[in-house]
């Protein structure tokens, strides 16, 4: 189960460079979402939520549900004032801009991670070394 507060990580997706994710799990954030921009660099995850509107978006964007084990259950793209039907099995939602979650490889029955903004495993940490693989 995902447990986070409002903030930054990285998306990984099986065999694909890893995401820049944001993450919005309080009332407000998850409220805002995207409204007011123009552009998402990455992606955003919106926790808990079953479903999405895009009333007052300025671009159109994919729309991911995942189930309690970020496994993605279903994919679309909704354009500019519409309201999406809720997912019952849905607990989170993964939003970017139109046609990058398929550019990124995701489809249904793919399981995401999600791991600290600060460095991926492998990568080097804050004194240079690599972190270790957990």
């Amino acid at each position: 189960m995902l447990r986070r507060q409002d903030g930054t990580a990285r998306l990984h997706i099986p065999g694909r460079p890893p995401v820049p994710l944001e993450i919005a799990t309080s009332y407000r954030a998850r409220t805002r979402g995207l409204l007011g921009r123009d552009a998402i660099e990455g992606a955003l995850l919106l926790t808990p939520a079953t479903s999405v509107h895009t009333f007052r978006m300025r671009f159109s964007i994919d729309v991911a549900h995942l189930d309690r084990d970020l496994r993605v259950l279903t994919m679309c793209t909704m354009q500019p004032g519409r309201l999406g039907a809720p997912r019952l099995r849905a607990r989170h939602i993964l939003e970017a801009e139109a046609g990058a979650l398929s550019g990124w490889g995701l489809r249904p029955g793919v399981q995401v991670e999600i791991r600290d903004a600060a460095a991926a495993p492998g990568e080097p940490g804050p004194q240079g070394r690599p972190r270790p693989l957990t």
